[in-house]
C-alpha cells in the first residue's frame, strides 16, 4: 500500500471529499489501512472455512459446530474486552488480538498444507480466534474517538460503512472462492493470516497513547443497571432488541450453515460460486449505502426500519427456493441491501434519541442481544435441516423470522419516536448521519 495522501491534504483534496477527511490524520489512516486489509482477509476466511469444513465432514452440523466454537468465546469475552480496552492502551489491545487471531489462522493453514487438518483442530483454533475477536471489537470501537476530532467521527463511521461491505462481503469472498478453487483452502487461510500481519504492522507504526476512557462514577453493576433501566422504559429499544434476537435465532444459523450447503450439494457448485453469491451481497450493501447517503433518511424511520428488515428476513426463504447460482446471487443482493438500509437508519435513530451518556451501554446491549442467540441458532440448524431438509429450513426461517419482525412494529408505543420526531420538525426529514457498525 504505497498510496500518496499528500495531495489530498491540500485545500480541495480531503476537504472536497468529506468522506475522506479522517484520512488526513496519520494514526487513523494507519488503523483504517490495516482494517481494510484485515477485512479482506476475513472475507477470504469466510469462504475457506465453509468449504474446508464441508470437505472434512459434508454435514451442516459440522459447520454449525465450528460456528458455535467461534461465536461463544466472542460473546463470553466482549464485556471483559470492554473493561480491558478502558484500562490499557487500546492500540496494544487491538495488536494483541490481531496476533492471536493471525496465529490461529496460520496454524489452520499449516495443518491444511500438511494434509493433517481435522475437524477438532478447526474447533479449537477458531475458539482461540473468537477470543481474539471478543477483545478486538470493543477496543476498535473505542479507539476511533481517541484518534480523531469529534467533528470528523461521522465521516469516519461513513467511511467504515462504505468500505466494510466492499472488503468483507465483496473482495474477500470473491478472492477466497478463487483461491480455494485454484490452490486449495490452505492458501486462502495463509493469505488471511498475512492480512493480520499487515494490520499488526500498521498498528505498530501508530503512536502509543493512554486510554481516553473517562472514569466511571459508579460500579460496573450500577452502570449496567442504568443501561437496562433506560432500555426497559423505551418500547422502540426493547421491542427491537427482542424482535432482532428472535429473528436472528430463526435465520442467522440457517443462512450461515445452509447457504454453502445448498451451493455445494443441491446446485453442485464450486467454492468460486459460493464466493460469487457472497460477493453479490457486498454489491447490494455498497449500492444501498451510496443510495442512502445521497437520499437521506425516510421520515417514518421506525416504520421504514421494520418494513425493510421484514422484507430482508423474508428474502432468506429465497435461498431455499433458488435453483441456480445466479438466483442465489440476486437473493443475496436483495437481502444485504435491505439489511443495510434498516441498519443505517436504526443506528442513526439510536444516536439521535439515546443520551450520549447511555449510548455505549445501549449499543453494547444491542450488540450482545443481537448475537447472543447465534450459537443456539447454529446448534438448531443441523438437526432441523436433517429432519426437514436444508431448503425447507431456509424457507421456514425466512417466513417465521419475517412474521416476528413485522409483528414487533405493532407493539404499543413502538412508533412513538417517529411521531415525536415528526411533530417536532413537521415537514422536515431528520439530518442524515451514517453510523458505523
Amino acid at each position: 500500500m504505497h498510496h500518496s495522501y499528500e495531495g489530498l491534504d491540500r485545500p480541495g483534496g480531503f476537504s472536497r471529499v468529506k468522506l475522506l477527511a479522517p484520512l488526513r490524520h496519520r494514526d487513523f489512516r494507519l488503523l483504517w489501512s490495516g482494517m481494510c486489509v484485515s477485512l479482506v482477509g476475513d472475507g477470504i476466511f469466510l469462504v475457506a472455512m465453509a468449504w474446508q469444513v464441508y470437505a472434512l465432514s459434508n454435514a451442516p452440523t459440522a459447520l454449525a459446530t465450528v460456528g458455535i466454537a467461534m461465536t461463544v468465546p466472542t460473546i463470553a469475552c466482549l464485556l471483559l474486552g470492554g473493561v480491558v480496552s478502558d484500562r490499557f492502551d487500546r492500540r496494544r489491545v487491538i495488536l494483541a488480538s490481531d496476533v492471536v487471531r493471525g496465529l490461529a489462522v496460520g496454524a489452520i493453514a499449516a495443518l491444511a498444507f500438511a494434509g493433517a487438518l481435522q475437524l477438532w483442530h478447526l474447533v479449537v483454533l477458531v475458539a482461540l480466534y473468537g477470543v481474539g475477536t471478543g477483545f478486538f471489537a470493543p477496543a476498535f470501537d473505542a479507539i476511533v474517538p481517541d484518534l480523531l476530532p469529534a467533528e470528523e467521527l461521522a465521516q469516519a463511521n461513513s467511511l467504515d460503512q462504505f468500505v466494510r461491505p466492499l472488503a468483507f462481503r465483496l473482495a474477500g469472498p470473491a478472492l477466497g472462492g478463487v483461491l480455494v478453487a485454484a490452490l486449495g483452502a490452505g492458501s486462502a487461510f495463509a493469505l488471511d493470516a498475512l492480512s493480520f500481519l499487515a494490520s499488526a504492522l500498521a498498528l505498530l507504526a501508530m503512536r502509543s497513547r493512554a486510554s481516553g476512557a473517562a472514569a466511571q462514577s459508579g460500579s460496573v453493576a450500577a452502570d449496567l443497571r442504568g443501561g437496562f433501566d433506560y432500555v426497559r422504559r423505551h418500547v422502540w429499544l426493547w421491542g427491537t432488541f427482542a424482535a432482532a434476537a428472535i429473528a436472528y435465532l430463526c435465520f442467522m444459523g440457517p443462512t450461515e450453515v445452509l447457504l454453502p450447503y445448498v451451493v455445494k450439494n443441491s446446485l453442485h457448485g464450486s467454492a468460486a460460486d459460493l464466493g460469487l453469491v457472497l460477493a453479490a451481497g457486498g454489491i447490494g450493501s455498497v449500492a444501498c449505502a451510496l443510495a442512502m447517503g445521497q437520499g437521506g433518511l425516510p421520515r417514518r424511520e421506525i416504520t421504514f426500519i421494520y418494513l425493510v428488515w421484514t422484507l430482508a428476513t423474508l428474502a432468506v426463504a429465497g435461498y431455499g427456493v433458488s435453483t441456480a447460482v445466479w438466483q442465489l446471487m440476486l437473493v443475496s443482493v436483495g437481502f444485504n441491501a435491505l439489511e443495510t438500509a434498516g441498519t443505517i437508519v436504526w443506528a442513526t435513530v439510536k444516536q439521535r434519541e439515546v443520551p450520549a451518556s447511555l449510548l455505549g451501554r445501549v449499543s453494547s446491549l444491542d450488540w450482545l442481544i443481537s448475537i447472543g442467540l447465534l450459537p443456539v441458532s447454529l446448534a438448531l440448524t443441523g438437526p432441523l435441516s436433517g429432519a426437514i431438509g436444508a431448503r425447507s429450513t431456509l424457507i421456514g426461517a425466512g417466513i417465521v423470522g419475517g412474521a416476528v419482525t413485522l409483528a414487533a412494529l405493532y407493539l404499543p408505543g413502538m412508533r412513538a419516536v417517529e411521531r415525536v420526531g415528526m411533530e417536532t420538525n413537521p415537514g422536515l426529514a431528520h439530518p442524515h448521519r451514517v453510523p458505523g457498525s
